[in-house]
């Protein structure tokens, strides 16, 4: 049985002018496993605190002396607005919360269920930000390497310099302190290591399918298993080659984004 990963800590904010109200709320966070970044008794106070911790969750009050909770959204701008929750004694805020985009709201007095209700759907949202977040940080960082990878490999062969464009390359395989490139007409020696290579090629493009070898994966024609747990993978000139269980799961992950 696979293990499962413990679910993400999230940290929450709470803004209410009650002492009862905060306590209340700091107990029923920790039941939810949800961390406390701090608590706030007045406006200003939660302003400077969400700018300070980058909370997670406000759960904030309606209803404060001098600068309301509506006030504070006003004050720190929609962008910079965590999951919000909206805390209040009057049922005709509702309305009024969903409008600023509000996740829910606890009307006072509310039970320890609908409160539990309430917070499993903020971190449904929240898992599904963090995912997302994680998803655009991992795209950005294939297209900037894929912009930083270069067009060509230039070797040097005695008096001649080669120029191999990385188009034309169907795949690399390491030979001591050099790597050889393949591609449909010849093959080329490069004095370079296979990682130091892997490094700047476009991880879109090319993929590790062996400790010494690297492959252009638009050049991939059929993949298939072995006996052994390592898979057979054929490319478009008809070269075989030996997929190891080491890197079985990346490739098969890369080949399903082409």
């Amino acid at each position: 049985m696979t293990p499962q990963l413990p679910s993400p800590r999230f940290r929450a904010l709470i803004v209410d002018d009650e002492p009862p109200a905060r306590q209340t709320l700091r107990l029923l966070l920790g039941r939810e496993e949800f961390d406390v970044a701090g608590e706030c008794s007045h406006g200003q106070e939660a302003i400077d605190a969400i700018a300070r911790q980058t909370p997670d969750l406000l759960l904030l009050d309606v209803q404060m002396p001098g600068m309301d909770g509506f006030d504070v959204l006003r004050a720190i701008g929609p962008s910079a607005v965590p999951a919000l929750v909206f805390v209040t004694a009057y049922d005709r805020y509702a309305l009024k919360a969903f409008e600023t985009h509000a996740l829910d709201y606890l009307l006072k007095p509310f039970s320890d269920e609908r409160f539990t209700e309430v917070m499993a759907r903020v971190r449904d949202r929240l898992l599904e930000r963090k995912l997302a977040d994680s998803g655009r940080r991992l795209a950005s960082l294939l297209a900037s390497k894929a912009a930083e990878a270069p067009a060509t490999i230039v070797v040097k062969e005695g008096s001649r310099t080669v120029v191999v464009p990385i188009d034309d390359i169907l795949w690399i395989e390491a030979e001591d302190y050099y790597v050889r490139l393949h591609t449909r007409d010849k093959r080329t020696m490069a004095r370079l290591s296979l990682k130091s290579l892997a490094d700047t090629l476009d991880p879109g493009r090319f993929v590790r399918v062996h400790r010494s070898t690297i492959v252009n994966i638009r050049q991939v024609r059929t993949i298939e298993p072995l006996a052994s747990g390592d898979q057979r993978m054929v490319l478009s000139d008809g070269t075989e080659l030996r997929v190891s269980r080491t890197y079985r799961a990346a490739v098969e992950q890369r080949l399903g984004r082409r």
